[in-house]
């Protein structure tokens, strides 16, 4: 029986492509279809990565320009403020995700999933970087009694921002933003526009000027470990790499405190490490999600709700991919974060 394609939407931009990639190399047979508004440039994808099929993709239409045809599960690498994609994939059973919308943008999204709750699975995949962040930090957590703090400090780097969709999303994310989730006392706290701005040290310990952010590791890493306070720096600018004279990188540094096993006080300080940036991480996340939702990865299919990326991936099979892929956890001097 042939195999359900999955369906890329944006699969022919700069990190739809790397996702691409990424589920050819480990899923030889999956056939894959390269969703793209420019069909020339999709096919050029899909002749790259053979086993794939490029299709025009129309949001005006309620069908995508995709037809009828089984999909195993779509992915949506740019923003759609119609939802028309949510809106077929809900209509056809079919699994989706996207990984654009940010924490104040998930309404339309959540609401039209309300209204067919039952209908498919649908994954919020604006963790940073794809589970880059959640799942090192959950499981470098996971021997604690319990977890009293997270800082968080994403540095990417301001020769890495890919393509124009992904350029226009963290633009968007990043810019005009109305308030910022921080989680304070155990309170979840909505900060406003200029609020709690502040500084971090890179890996090689040069100061950087951050803003507060809020991806959606934020609501994940509060459920998960019950974290009285959890704050999200993210700045764009030279990595340390970079600044040493090697290509650009993505450096995303954590720092964690709370309760050993035996009572102590434990507080360490680690960097996620990628030596040729964002893109790869975003795209192992991005595919391996996917892989779940289309059963290729094992396990019992996943049920009809919502997801985040990090509830769907086995982080052990993450943290052997993401070291397989040249990722790196980097142990760094206590006492880091924050201004």
């Amino acid at each position: 029986m042939r195999k359900a394609p999955i369906l890329l939407i944006g699969g022919s931009g700069t990190v739809g492509r790397r996702t691409a990639q990424s589920l050819r190399e480990a899923n030889p047979d999956q056939p894959l279809l390269i969703g793209g508004r420019d069909l020339a440039r999709a096919e050029t994808v899909a002749a790259e990565l053979g086993h794939a099929e490029a299709v025009a993709i129309d949001l005006a239409a309620a069908d995508l320009g995709v037809g009828e045809r089984p999909l195993a599960a779509i992915a949506l690498f740019f923003a759609d403020d119609t939802l028309t994609a949510l809106r077929y994939a809900l209509s056809r059973g079919v699994p989706y995700m996207s990984i654009s919308s940010g924490i104040h943008e998930v309404g339309p999204e959540l609401a039209t999933q309300m209204y067919q709750p039952k209908a498919a699975p649908v994954v919020f995949g604006a963790e940073w970087l794809v589970g880059a962040t959640t799942i090192p930090i959950l499981h470098a957590a996971k021997d604690l009694a319990r977890v009293d703090s997270i800082n968080i400090a994403g540095l990417i780097d301001e020769q890495d921002f890919g393509g124009p969709a992904t350029l226009r999303d963290i633009e968007r994310l990043m810019y005009t933003k109305p308030a910022v989730l921080t989680v304070q006392g155990g309170a979840y706290v909505w900060l406003g526009q200029g609020e709690g701005a502040g500084q971090f040290h890179a890996i090689d310990g040069t100061p950087v000027e951050a803003e507060s952010y809020s991806p959606y590791d934020l609501l994940t890493l509060s459920v998960e470990t019950g974290a009285d306070n959890i704050r999200f720096l993210l700045a764009a600018g030279e990595t340390s790499s970079r600044r040493r004279g090697d290509p650009l990188s993505t450096e995303i540094i954590y720092e964690i405190t709370g309760d050993g096993q035996n009572g102590s006080r434990q507080s360490f300080r680690q960097a996620v490490f990628h030596p040729r940036g964002q893109m790869p991480l975003t795209a192992l996340g991005t595919a391996m999600v996917l892989e779940r939702l289309a059963g290729l990865s094992g396990g019992e299919p996943v049920s009809a709700g919502l997801y985040f990326p990090s509830q769907l991936i086995d982080h052990d099979a993450y943290m052997t991919r993401f070291a397989a892929i040249g990722g790196e956890i980097l142990p760094l001097p206590a006492s880091a974060p924050a201004a």
